[in-house]
C-alpha cells in the first residue's frame, strides 16, 4: 500500500468531487431557481450538524483499523468493534432521521424564510434529507474502516463514482422528470441507499477472517477500550461544527432563502482550500498512526514536515488566489453580476480563514496518533467559548461580512497562540522550523507573487477569457509556491540525478 498512491489517489478524487459540484452549480440554479437552490445549502447545513451524533465513533473505527495493520491488535477485536458500531450507528440513524422528520414542518413554516415554493413541497423534501442524512451518515462508519485499511485508491473511485451519479447525472432527471425539490431529494435518497450498500460490502470484504466459532454479536464491551479516546474525539468533531456551521445555521434562519443561496456559492468556492488539503490528511492519518504504534518517532516527524510542506505548496496559492481575485472567480463561474457582487467579500474572508485552518489542522493529526487529545480538547473548549458568541452577535449584526471576519480572526488566534504550544507538547524544537520552513516560505512566495499579478494584472471582459487567466495564474502560483519546499526541491533534485545517472550508465554500457 503505497502512500504516495493513497495521497495522489485522494487528491484525484476529492479534487474531482470538488470541481464536479462546483462545476454543476449554476446548472442547478438555472434549472431549480434561486430559493430551490437554498434547500440544497441548508441540507447541506443539517447534514454537517448530524454529525454531532458520531460521538467520535468514525475516526476511531478508522484508528482501530490502522492499529490492526501495525499488528496493535487482532482480527476478532476487530470484527466486534465494527458490529459493536454498527448497532449504535444504525439506531442513532433511526432516531436522528425520525425526529429530523418530524420537524418538518416546523422547518419549513418558521425556521426558513420562502417566499415563492410552496411550503407543502418545501416539507417534503426536508423529509427526504433526514432519510437521506441518516443513510451517509452510516456510510461514514464503513469510509472510516476502509480508510484505516488504507484502500484509498479503490475508496476514491467508489467516491468519484458517486459524485458523478450524485451531480451530474442528476441533470437528466431535471430535463426529462422534473426540477422540483422533491424530484432532486429522491433522486439523492436512491443514490444514497446504493452507496451505502456497495460501501458494506466492501468493508467486510476487507475485514480479516476469523474463525466460524467465533462469532461477532452485538456486544458493549468491544467499545469499552477505546471509549475515551471515543469521546475525545466526539468533542473535537463538535467542536469543528459547532465552528464551521454556526453561522450557516444564524444565517439561515435571518436570510431569505434566495439569499442563503447567495451565501452557500461563496462558502462552496472558500472550502475548496479544504477540499485540495483534506485528501492528505486522510493519508497521513493512518500512517501516522502506525508509525506511531511501530515507535518511529522520526518517521513520524518526517512525514508530518512533509505532508505540511504539500499542503503549503497547493492549499496556500489555491487560498490566496480566491481571496486576491474573488471577483474574477466569481464571475468566472457563474457569470452573474449579482453573486458576484454580493459573494465576493465573503469568499475573500473564508477563503483566508479557511487556508490557516489547513495549517492549524495539523497539530491535531499528530495528537490523533498519538492517541492522546488532552490539549486538543483544552483548546478547542477555549477556542468555542471565544468564537461562538463573537460569530453569533457578528452574524445577526453585519450578515455575510460579519461571519466572514469572525470566522478569519478566530483561526489566525488559534494558529498564532494555540499550534505551537501542542508542538511543544509533542515535539519540542519543531515549531520554529515548522512554521519558518514549511508554512513560511511557500506563503511568503505566494503571496507576494498574488500581490504583484493582482497590480499588474489587467483583465478582459468575456468568461472564458478570464477563466484562462485566472487558469494561468493559479499555476504560476502553484509553481513559484513549490520552489519554497525543501521536500519537493529534493524529490525533483533527486529524480534528476537518477535520470542523469541512467543516462550516464547507458552511455557507459555502449
Amino acid at each position: 500500500m503505497s502512500l504516495k498512491r493513497n495521497i495522489l489517489a485522494s487528491y484525484v478524487s476529492q479534487i474531482y468531487v470538488a470541481l464536479i459540484g462546483i462545476v454543476m452549480v449554476p446548472l442547478y440554479v438555472k434549472y431549480m431557481g434561486v430559493e430551490a437552490y437554498g434547500l440544497v445549502g441548508f441540507f447541506a447545513m443539517l447534514q454537517a450538524w448530524f454529525q454531532l451524533l458520531d460521538m467520535g465513533l468514525t475516526p476511531t473505527m478508522a484508528r482501530e483499523t490502522a492499529r490492526f495493520n501495525g499488528g496493535a491488535s487482532d482480527a476478532l477485536s476487530l470484527r466486534r468493534l465494527l458490529r459493536a458500531l454498527e448497532g449504535i450507528f444504525v439506531g442513532i440513524a433511526l432516531l436522528g432521521g425520525a425526529a429530523m422528520m418530524a420537524g418538518s414542518g416546523a422547518i419549513a413554516s418558521s425556521w426558513l424564510k420562502v417566499q415563492q415554493l410552496p411550503l407543502v413541497e418545501v416539507q417534503h423534501a426536508i423529509m427526504l434529507m433526514a432519510v437521506i442524512i441518516a443513510l451517509r451518515w452510516v456510510c461514514g462508519l464503513y469510509r472510516g474502516a476502509i480508510n484505516g485499511f488504507e484502500r484509498l485508491v479503490w475508496l476514491s473511485g467508489f467516491n468519484i463514482a458517486i459524485a458523478t451519479a450524485r451531480f451530474v447525472l442528476v441533470i437528466p432527471l431535471f430535463i426529462y422528470v422534473g426540477t422540483s425539490p422533491t424530484e432532486f431529494f429522491g433522486y439523492q435518497m436512491v443514490v444514497a441507499v446504493i452507496e451505502l450498500a456497495v460501501l458494506a460490502v466492501q468493508t467486510y470484504r476487507l475485514l480479516p477472517k476469523v474463525k466460524a466459532s467465533q462469532r461477532t454479536p452485538w456486544q458493549w464491551a468491544p467499545l469499552r477500550g477505546v471509549l475515551k479516546f471515543s469521546l475525545s474525539i466526539a468533542f473535537t468533531s463538535s467542536v469543528w461544527v459547532l465552528v464551521t456551521q454556526t453561522d450557516k445555521l444564524v444565517l439561515s434562519k435571518l436570510l431569505p432563502l434566495a439569499d442563503y443561496a447567495y451565501f452557500t456559492l461563496a462558502v462552496i468556492l472558500a472550502s475548496g482550500v479544504m477540499i485540495v488539503s483534506g485528501p492528505i490528511s486522510g493519508a497521513i492519518l493512518p500512517r501516522l498512526t502506525k508509525l506511531s504504534a511501530e515507535g518511529d518517532e522520526a518517521g513520524v516527524i518526517r512525514l508530518y514536515r512533509s505532508a505540511t510542506q504539500l499542503v503549503g505548496v497547493i492549499a496556500i496559492p489555491v487560498a490566496i488566489m480566491l481571496a486576491c481575485f474573488a471577483e474574477q472567480v466569481l464571475w468566472a463561474w457563474t457569470g452573474d453580476a449579482e453573486i458576484t457582487r454580493a459573494a465576493a467579500p465573503v469568499l475573500t474572508l473564508y477563503a483566508l480563514g479557511n487556508g490557516i485552518l489547513a495549517f492549524g489542522a495539523f497539530p491535531y493529526y499528530l495528537q490523533y496518533a498519538k492517541g492522546d487529545l488532552r490539549l486538543h480538547l483544552i483548546g478547542n473548549a477555549m477556542f468555542v467559548v471565544l468564537l461562538i458568541p463573537g460569530l453569533i452577535w457578528a452574524t445577526m449584526q453585519y450578515g455575510f461580512i460579519g461571519a466572514g471576519w469572525a470566522w478569519l480572526s478566530a483561526n489566525v488566534v488559534y494558529f498564532l497562540v494555540w499550534v505551537p504550544k501542542v508542538h511543544r507538547r509533542f515535539m519540542k524544537g519543531l515549531h520554529v522550523q515548522w512554521l519558518l520552513r514549511d508554512v513560511g516560505m511557500p506563503a511568503i512566495l505566494s503571496v507576494i507573487s498574488a500581490a504583484l499579478v493582482h497590480y499588474l494584472a489587467n483583465w478582459p471582459q468575456e468568461r472564458v477569457l478570464v477563466a484562462i487567466q485566472i487558469a494561468i495564474i493559479g499555476l504560476s502560483l502553484l509553481t513559484i509556491a513549490a520552489t519554497g519546499s525543501a521536500a519537493i526541491r529534493a524529490k525533483i533534485s533527486d529524480r534528476w540525478r537518477m535520470r542523469f545517472r541512467g543516462k550516464t550508465s547507458d552511455l557507459l554500457e555502449r
